[in-house]
């Protein structure tokens, strides 16, 4: 080893609604996870952060991040615009997308699969639901550093059923 420290990664949390935001911010902390959440209020916000360009310009301070957790419905442009310009560009390409949104719609699902999101989850309606989920997104992107490799629907992590299946997913 060199010696160098690696960073913890960024975690970019595109996302319109201030009271999610919050939430988010908090089971971050909750959670304890070290890595930095960054925050942009729309589509056009997210690409402009991920193309470092203004008012994101400054890598330092926006650097680069290491997932990107992705709503889909968001004023000026929509998650899945993001993430098919996302997948559209080649610097990009290993770049873990997870969408969490409200949308428990199977078309959005299906189209989120087919335009290149590694994960999508339905936002959890109690705090403590939200944290455990940070917990997981946590451990299988940041900590373990899965590489992405194919489209994972797990639906509301808070559902005992469905926590069970996350943690199965998750851990092929």
């Amino acid at each position: 080893m060199n010696g160098v420290k690696n960073e913890p990664k960024t975690v970019l949390y595109a996302e319109d609604d201030e009271n999610d935001v919050f939430f988010m911010e908090r089971a971050f902390r909750m959670a304890k996870v070290e890595h930095p959440l960054r925050t942009v209020p729309d589509g056009k916000h997210a690409i402009a952060y991920l193309s470092g360009v203004e008012p994101y310009a400054d890598s330092t301070k926006n650097p680069m991040p290491g997932l990107v957790l992705l709503d889909l419905n968001m004023p000026v442009k929509g998650g899945l615009d993001v993430l098919q310009w996302i997948r559209s560009q080649p610097f990009l390409s290993e770049l873990p997308v997870v969408v969490l949104t409200s949308s428990n719609q199977e078309s959005d699902v299906h189209r989120a699969g087919i335009l290149g999101a590694n994960g999508y989850l339905i936002k959890p309606g109690e705090p403590d639901e939200l944290i455990r989920m940070v917990k997981q997104l946590h451990q299988h992107w940041l900590v373990e550093g899965h590489r992405p490799t194919r489209f994972l629907q797990v639906g509301q992590v808070g559902d005992a059923n469905v926590e069970a299946d996350v943690k199965g997913k998750l851990s092929e």
